[in-house]
């Protein structure tokens, strides 16, 4: 898959709408990546799900953080045939209260899948979610970097990031 191949497909869900919006960290943006567009179109699932397991090792989890990150991580682990887990933004008061739901065994190695990262502060709190439950964190994989500090975010967290999509590739030649 080209990176032009899922930008069509994420323009063509409707998913990258222009306008003034609010973000979750408090900010606004003159456009919005909708991941519930992207997630919930199985043409776009399936390209993000191939793009993924294209960069993954056999013996990789994944980690997908709740909730965007979730339907990335199944569908891709459907796809590469790897096991995942979820990572929780914050405990549940009944059942087993876990951060991170699924089997994960001590130091074992975990990918993190993520939506979009703005300023990476939900990727970063995923990933220390794991780290306490014992995983090795070393990589995250994401679909769009809006490029607004998360990248650096992650990266102090000693995670490399690999992004499918720049906010700068998914906005050229719109109007």
């Amino acid at each position: 898959m080209t990176n032009q191949a899922l930008i069509d497909a994420l323009r063509g869900a409707d998913a990258v709408q222009f306008g003034e919006f609010e973000l979750s960290h408090g900010g606004t943006s003159e456009y919005y990546v909708d991941k519930y567009l992207f997630e919930t179109d199985p043409g776009c699932l399936e390209l993000i799900a191939e793009a993924f397991a294209d960069k993954l090792e056999s013996d990789d989890k994944l980690g997908g953080v709740a909730l965007g990150g979730v339907p990335l991580a199944a569908a891709t682990s459907v796809e590469a045939d790897v096991p995942y887990v979820i990572a929780r933004k914050q405990r549940k008061d009944y059942g087993t209260a876990n951060l991170v739901e699924g089997r994960l065994e001590e130091g074992e190695e975990v990918v993190v899948l993520e939506d979009i990262v703005t300023t990476g502060t939900s990727l970063v709190d995923a990933i220390e979610a794991l780290r306490d439950a014992g995983a090795t964190v070393e990589r995250a994989l994401v679909v769009v970097d809006r490029q607004e500090g998360g990248r650096e975010n992650v990266e102090d967290a000693d995670v490399e990031m690999e992004a499918l999509v720049t906010a700068e590739e998914l906005l050229a030649d719109q109007d």
